[in-house]
């Protein structure tokens, strides 16, 4: 087949990827996805029901999508863990703790072959990521580490793991989203950085990792420094000039969703959609209504009629992904229960090997009366799954008593004083994402357990233990500290020492 007929039967469906509604496909969604002739799914935690459901639901997906069908989610460990039914994976920052790069490897290979297992054969992590501001509202845990060689290191080895179990990984968010305080979800940060520091900490882990990474997702955020118009998504200068161009970098390009608002808001999913590929991504992730994922694939249609989008580019963009269906099939295989039973054990163990003591923390005597402050709920935000529960956190003292279990609507709102005061051991149990702010200053529980945002050690003078995630592993090791079953091995990789 000639250059020119390959050319003539691009698709722009072919650039896309979508996301579907509930945990079956319907017959309008499989028409949707066979006129549109897309190949790229993401499926998120309102997609997967069971481990059979999913299995028959990413089945069914590859069946209507064809041979080079990417199917795709966000199992990067800790709270950002669609598959909960599968082995539950330490967060990235755990693994900073831990330091270990031969665990981190071991952990992306247990989760690809988790991930495999159910019809998945892309999986947007690792995060490279490095979270140097404490007031990041999005990232904190999800990043390894605070420094970009250790970003660079334990990313590098979570990504070869997964690699040998053949999945593909997709490393995020190219440049750098770990110095910001805004969530491109809600609004557009940016960072307003000179090209010399981004290249020594936010570009350093994306540099390391380029010629193993298949696939980069970009980040909505701007760069002045580089392009003061438009965010990495849509900037020419960062994906052509800097990663194609500079880096030489041939791998997958894809968008982060095009829903978020940072973009949304600004571009629509139309206009994004053009704009990202004119910048040199291969494929644009149009999430949302089936009317916006096909306004974006009529945008990308007129774009090529019209000349506005380089034909020969995308042809370009459309090997790459075949590539990649290729190198990554969809090929479930079995997991067995040897297997299974190995992971859990691995990500037990990688759990526990983080947990990180701070303030000379200590766990509370036995026959010492208790109260426990915890929120009674922490609902998702469409990001991280939900948080753990004022009942699930009661039952780690479950061998403790007598104990007092205090849950409130939302921590950030706790009246210490009324809280705290009668002669009980009060421990401070953060389950909320959300930092406290500087009136938190003020608390002063006799033992502080971080559950999930580390950086909430800055904000409570008390020592603190912190568990960088509440998965199973997570708890399980808690609470063997608790009772003084075993220790707290872990070094903090971000600095949260200085109460």
């Amino acid at each position: 087949m000639s250059a020119s007929t390959a050319a003539d039967e691009l698709h722009p469906g072919q650039l896309v990827m979508v996301g579907i509604r509930g945990k079956t496909l319907d017959d309008a969604q499989a028409t949707f996805l066979r006129r549109c002739r897309i190949r790229a799914v993401a499926l998120f935690r309102d997609n997967l029901g069971s481990e059979e459901e999913v299995r028959a639901l990413t089945a069914e997906l590859r069946e209507v999508m064809g041979s080079k069908a990417l199917i795709g989610l966000d199992q990067e460990g800790g709270a950002v863990m669609r598959a909960t039914f599968l082995p539950q994976p330490p967060a990235a920052m755990a693994l900073g703790a831990a330091g270990d790069a031969s665990l981190a490897q071991e952990v992306g290979a247990a989760v690809a072959r988790g991930i495999r297992s159910t019809g998945f054969n892309w999986n947007f992590a690792p995060v490279l990521d490095v979270n140097n501001n404490p007031d990041n509202p999005v990232i904190a845990e999800r990043s390894f580490s605070a420094n970009a060689d250790d970003v660079a290191r334990l990313g590098a080895a979570w990504l070869r793991g997964a690699l040998s179990e053949r999945v593909a990984c997709c490393v995020k968010h190219f440049p750098g989203h770990g110095d910001t305080h805004v969530d491109s979800h809600f609004d557009l940060p940016i960072v307003d950085k000179s090209r010399d520091s981004l290249d020594k900490l936010e570009l350093a882990p994306f540099r390391r990792v380029r010629n193993e990474a298949p696939a980069m997702m970009t980040a909505h955020i701007v760069y002045p420094q580089i392009d003061p118009r438009y965010p990495a998504t849509l900037s020419r200068a960062i994906l052509g000039g800097v990663l194609r161009e500079e880096w030489r970098y041939d791998g997958v390009v894809i968008t982060d969703s095009l829903v978020m608002k940072a973009i949304h808001d600004r571009y629509g999913h139309d206009r994004a959609a053009v704009l990202a590929l004119q910048a040199g991504a291969d494929m644009v992730m149009a999430l949302g209504s089936s009317d916006e994922q096909a306004a974006a694939i009529d945008a990308i249609e007129r774009g090529l009629d019209s000349g506005e989008l380089d034909r020969p580019s995308l042809v370009r963009s459309r090997t790459r992904l075949d590539a990649l269906a290729v190198r990554f099939p969809v090929d479930p295989g079995g997991y067995s229960s040897e297997a299974r039973r190995a992971d859990e054990e691995l990500m037990g163990r990688a759990w526990a090997r983080s947990l990180t003591a701070l303030g000379g923390a200590k766990p509370p005597l036995r026959d010492r009366p208790l109260r426990i402050i915890v929120q009674r709920r922490v609902p998702g935000d469409g990001v991280s799954e939900p948080g753990l529960s004022g009942d699930r956190v009661a039952m780690l003292f479950q061998r403790f008593d007598p104990v007092e279990v205090m849950q409130v609507e939302d921590l950030r709102a706790l009246d210490w004083p009324s809280a705290a005061g009668d002669g009980r051991v009060t421990v401070l149990a953060s389950n909320a994402r959300a930092r406290y702010g500087e009136h938190a200053r003020a608390w002063r529980p006799d033992l502080h357990l971080v559950l999930w945002n580390p950086f909430q050690a800055l904000d409570v003078a008390a020592p603190t233990i912190v568990t960088w995630g509440y998965a199973d592993g997570a708890l399980a090791a808690l609470q063997a500290w608790l009772e003084g079953r075993s220790d707290a091995p872990g070094q903090a990789p971000v600095p949260i020492k200085s109460l």
